[in-house]
């Protein structure tokens, strides 16, 4: 089992900074990729940003340029540091973590979530 404990959220007003962070814990082992995803209310959940164990990052059009996703290997935790922060980036901030084993055929994967944490952009 793998768990995972998000914080750094909070009341910023637009254009404000917040980072993000998510510490890992449990079985970590075969880590595949993190990434960050949010849900505002009466919308789906969607990807904000991934970094993959080879430090790929990917970024949704909406926060490119904005938001930077990163790890610290050794402290088991990875960031979303977001700045220039827009009223539409409110939201719950999940933080998943994708295992994955790789098989002959089909992967084994498996993904756990955080229990997300709320960042509101207000005036």
């Amino acid at each position: 089992q793998v768990q995972l404990v998000e914080s750094g959220g909070g009341l910023v007003q637009p254009g404000g900074s917040l980072r993000l962070s998510c510490a890992i814990s449990g079985s970590i082992f075969n880590i595949d990729a993190m990434g960050w995803y949010r849900q505002a209310p009466g919308k789906q959940r969607e990807l904000v940003a991934t970094i993959t164990s080879g430090g790929t990052t990917t970024y949704a059009d909406s926060v490119k340029g904005r938001f930077t996703i990163s790890r610290d290997n050794a402290k088991n935790t990875v960031y979303l540091q977001m700045s220039s922060l827009k009223l539409e980036d409110t939201a719950v901030y999940y933080c998943k973590v994708r295992q994955r084993w790789v098989r002959a055929i089909v992967d084994d994967i498996k993904d756990y979530w955080g229990q997300g944490t709320q960042v509101t952009v207000s005036l």
